[in-house]
């Protein structure tokens, strides 16, 4: 318990200090310590954020958080189903193939993935973002799932092909409400990691439109200076929505 307060004191001083910081004056934060309560306490800083399209930054990135969710929990569940429960070695290969790709890291293929989406003609636009991230995701989600749905006993799907049922009907009656807490666990998973994904934005989107949050906090620093206070309230906003998200 002492251990787990200490480590609680080394974590809080980082939370502290951008919650703190977010509602002080730039002359304010340079000029006392850094860890002094705002005083005095301002609101501008909020204000100056909204004020640069913050709201536009904000539904991008739930545009492409969803937009990857929901189609990568799916294509995950329904792969790991065929992977548990399918049979031969073209199913073993497959299976391996999606583990091969946790040794690929997404920096080692970023040309690859940009000339791609160069053909395809989806540069500059928010589906460029969604379908590597996809890509990218599947992998560790199936690795998750494959483990949860083996872990149902075999005589539940025995019972149920006795009273007749397809497998499909095996998939989305047995093994979607009993793999639940498995999905949940990769959707918040690869929630922060689209909402916090900044490759992807920066190498495949140049219109300041259509950037997300991770690439919109890099556009508030400045080429010679930064307004720290500014940014540390944008963090704050950023970090919203999935705090929520993560506390349901």
């Amino acid at each position: 318990g002492l251990a787990g307060w200490f480590w609680l004191a080394v974590i809080i001083i980082p939370i502290y200090f951008v919650f703190a910081t977010s509602f002080k004056s730039t002359s304010t934060y340079f000029g006392s310590n850094p860890l002094a309560l705002p005083a005095p306490f301002t609101l501008d800083n909020y204000q100056d954020v909204i004020e640069a399209n913050f709201i536009g930054y904000l539904t991008n990135s739930l545009i492409v958080a969803l937009g990857v969710v929901i189609p990568l929990v799916v294509f995950a569940f329904m792969a790991s189903y065929a992977i548990v429960r399918g049979e031969g070695k073209a199913i073993a290969l497959v299976r391996r193939g999606f583990l091969l790709g946790l040794a690929i890291p997404v920096q080692a293929t970023i040309v690859p993935v940009y000339l791609l989406i160069i053909s395809m003609r989806m540069y500059d636009s928010l589906t460029a973002l969604m379908l590597p991230a996809i890509a990218f995701g599947l992998p560790l989600s199936i690795l998750i799932l494959s483990n949860f749905i083996r872990d149902i006993p075999g005589e539940l799907f025995e019972s149920m092909s006795l009273d007749g049922c397809t497998e499909w009907q095996k998939l989305w009656r047995l093994a979607f409400p009993m793999t639940q807490p498995a999905l949940v666990t990769v959707a918040v998973y690869q929630a922060l990691q689209s909402w916090n994904g900044f490759l992807f934005p920066l190498i495949l989107t140049q219109s300041p439109k259509l950037r997300t949050l991770p690439l919109a906090l890099w556009a508030f620093q400045g080429e010679y200076a930064t307004n720290i206070p500014v940014v540390l309230a944008a963090v704050v906003m950023s970090l919203l929505p999935i705090l929520v998200l993560y506390a349901f």
